[in-house]
């Protein structure tokens, strides 16, 4: 099927980002992979390319265009070489529209330019121990002290939280407050008093990406650090989490896809019973089944990339995007695994980490089971 969402000026970015990540990142991955952990110069490199807040006005260092296709192709980028530590979505897609919808202007000139130039990485600490997907759960706390805040509390499995500079915690700011409400969003700077990491968490997948436990023991935070307006940042949240939720839909395709790619050349290649693998019926059925859904989550995809760039995407739709495309990327992973008999359990293979790396799209940006939660609830349920 032809698909039209890219245009040329998106295609020669994509060229762009495939040669500096063929030469930057793919050599280099797997020692990443070891030790848990990509270097800062990587981030440097990818800000002079171009490639950190492309939706950033341009006096901040940024691209100056509002149009997610771009993200869409850094992230199928990054995917299709296996770079799952290489946490410029998280910088990009999620933390980066807090910082362009809601900071001030003074903010924005202390944080876009290292934002956009990787100087300066970024997180988003909402889940804690107590609390993942329940976001109006949240224990963490900050109190009102003379000109600024006094905010304790942890937080656990914080993409980037080792490397990050700046980290926008998600805290109770209304203790009286019922639910949603009274949650505000402060932002927390490197080395500021009281504020620590813990271990680098040593997950099944995704072994390069930084995850981190984040401490904060009374950490004294400038009033001008709240982000956004007091007491409403769970509706900050609920405004941002659809392009969250589209940016792992986006790279649970393009896994697919490549899985599907990689696993057709060995089929082809390998032989069983004096044949190629291909030629036996139960392959050739799993992969047409496994390509026809690829094919369609594709297409709803990209639509949803459209709506999105027009202000149209709801949080629905959203969550379906990212329920049903994480939940077939799992199923490729696994299926085209099996195809690889006793190899597909091999590191050697691609296969094998695209199937680790797969299990936890289906739980961050919110549980499959509250994307299906959110979408009964639509339908009057």
């Amino acid at each position: 099927m032809r698909h039209s969402l890219y245009e040329p000026e998106h295609d020669d970015f994509r060229a762009m980002v495939r040669a500096w990540a063929e030469k930057t990142v793919a050599p280099f991955h797997a020692q990443w992979e070891k030790d848990g952990i990509v270097p800062r110069d990587v981030w440097l490199s990818g800000g002079e390319q171009g490639l950190l807040g492309m939706d950033i006005d341009e006096q901040y260092g940024g691209g100056g265009v509002r149009d997610f296709r771009y993200n869409a192709v850094l992230d199928e980028e990054m995917t299709r070489i296996g770079a799952s530590g290489v946490g410029f979505g998280l910088h990009n897609d999620v933390v980066g529209p807090y910082l362009r919808d809601l900071a001030t202007d003074e903010q924005k000139q202390r944080w876009l330019p290292g934002f956009t130039s990787g100087e300066l990485i970024t997180a988003i600490a909402m889940t804690e121990p107590g609390a993942g997907s329940d976001l109006q759960g949240i224990q963490t706390t900050a109190r009102r002290d003379g000109d600024g805040w006094v905010l304790s509390g942890s937080k656990t499995f914080i993409t980037n939280g080792i490397n990050a500079d700046l980290v926008i915690v998600v805290a109770k700011t209304d203790p009286e407050a019922a639910g949603s409400k009274g949650i505000s969003l402060l932002v927390v700077e490197r080395d500021m008093p009281g504020f620590s990491r813990g271990r680098n968490l040593e997950k099944v997948g995704l072994k390069a990406q930084d995850t981190a436990e984040l401490f904060f023991d009374d950490v004294r935070v400038p009033a001008e650090n709240l982000l956004g307006t007091e007491n409403r940042g769970f509706y900050h949240l609920m405004d941002n989490l659809p392009q969250e939720r589209l940016s792992i839909a986006v790279g649970a395709v393009a896994s697919a896809e490549t899985v599907l790619a990689h696993t057709r050349e060995y089929v082809t290649g390998r032989t069983a019973f004096g044949r190629p693998v291909s030629s036996f019926q139960n392959t050739r059925f799993v992969l047409a089944e496994l390509h026809t859904e690829t094919t369609i989550a594709r297409t709803f995809v990209d639509e949803c990339v459209r709506q999105l760039d027009t202000g149209e995407l709801t949080a629905v739709d959203a969550s379906m995007a990212k329920y049903w495309t994480t939940e077939l990327q799992n199923k490729v992973a696994d299926r085209c695994l099996q195809l690889h008999g006793g190899y597909g359990y091999m590191d050697e293979y691609p296969v094998s980490k695209a199937w680790r790396d797969a299990r936890v799209q289906s739980i961050y940006g919110g549980t499959n089971e509250i994307m299906k939660e959110i979408i009964g609830r639509s339908m009057g349920l």
